[in-house]
């Protein structure tokens, strides 16, 4: 495969799981409703996330570093609100 196919692949890989990602930070945005949303799972997933953009600038590839760069940041606003949807929900329970 010539590099320019794959930097082509990179950079489709790169929108389109980013792309993917961007409906589900929206939704959470505006509704405030994360009620379906796994705290553990997201923490996870967002560190994951910061694990790629990491491993994106050590080997200096451009796609991974921008989706992953846009990724976290979607995924850290969603993690952000889980954690101060629980917060509020214990703060009400505990008076």
């Amino acid at each position: 495969m010539s590099n320019s196919l794959i930097e082509i692949t990179g950079y489709a890989a790169a929108f389109s799981t980013t792309a993917a990602f961007i409906p589900q930070a929206w939704l959470s945005w505006r509704t405030r409703d994360l009620s379906g949303i796994s705290l553990p799972m997201y923490a996870l997933f967002t560190v994951g996330v910061a694990l790629w953009l990491v491993y994106g600038i050590a080997i200096a590839c451009i796609p991974v570093i921008v989706a992953n760069a846009i990724t976290l940041m979607l995924s850290s606003v969603v993690l952000s609100l889980k954690w101060l949807q629980i917060r509020k929900a214990r703060a009400e329970t505990s008076g």
